[in-house]
């Protein structure tokens, strides 16, 4: 895999970002911060291209949200001066599940999804309340793999990352001197204590990017990509309508 040129990749997604605020007419930026890698660097892009970027940090049930998770977000607030927010969502999940139990019988699947779809719902009120731009921070190997959240953490206005696999990411990120806790974390949605996205997807994000980069791959490794990608591709076209 070449290494880009994040120089060039820098100045050319800001003046992007840029002018995407001017044409909305928006008066700034808002994104969910998660303290990982994927928020850590759409925070730096869009801080670089709008002076009025906000930063959300938003834990939900997990102890990992409220300790590590949280002080990374900090760290890259204070790192690139955005401003920072807290909303707090565990409570409002709890109130809303126990509602939804009087209805249904929520599997982990459903419970999982509670979170990044009520951290968008904040998102986007944030926005409309202030005029501003939801910016997602979903990464090229995700979005093949569909490990996100449909009308979740998959939901935004623009996305400057999303051509970006998770490698070059990680390469970007230290380019900028980004703070290295960040860098060097286990990739984490922060869903339940001890959650990894590879120990959850069961393949290295270094073999991910190798097969949709080169179509490289060991048989057990292409079978994982292969099924993940083909079971999400709904998730990555536009809702069925009558025709």
């Amino acid at each position: 895999m070449l290494m880009r040129d994040y120089k060039t990749e820098f100045e050319s997604r800001v003046a992007w970002i840029k002018k995407l605020v001017e044409e909305s007419r928006c008066r700034g930026i808002v994104f969910g911060n998660s303290g990982g890698k994927d928020s850590a660097l759409v925070g730096l892009l869009c801080k670089a291209a709008c002076e009025n970027t906000v930063g959300i940090i938003m834990p939900c049930n997990s102890k990992r949200n409220y300790g590590e998770d949280a002080d990374h977000a900090k760290l890259l607030a204070d790192f690139c001066g955005i401003e920072s927010r807290c909303i707090d969502l565990s409570g409002a999940c709890a109130e809303l599940r126990e509602e939804l139990e009087k209805s249904t019988a929520l599997n982990s699947q459903a419970l999982t999804n509670l979170a990044p779809r009520l951290r968008m719902t904040s998102l986007y009120a944030v926005a409309a309340a202030e005029g501003l731009l939801v910016a997602g921070t979903g990464n090229r190997s995700e979005i093949y793999m569909g490990y996100f959240t449909k009308w979740g953490d998959g939901a935004c206005d623009f996305n400057p990352i999303s051509d970006l696999s998770a490698t070059e990411v990680f390469e970007f990120l230290d380019f900028l001197g980004a703070p290295r806790e960040i860098i060097d974390k286990a990739p984490s949605a922060g869903l339940y204590e001890g959650q990894t996205d590879e120990q959850d997807m069961g393949v290295s994000y270094a073999a991910i990017d190798r097969y949709i980069t080169t179509g490289e791959a060991t048989e057990r490794d292409r079978d994982i990509i292969d099924r993940y990608h083909a079971v999400s591709a709904h998730k990555r076209r536009p809702y069925s309508t009558y025709k």
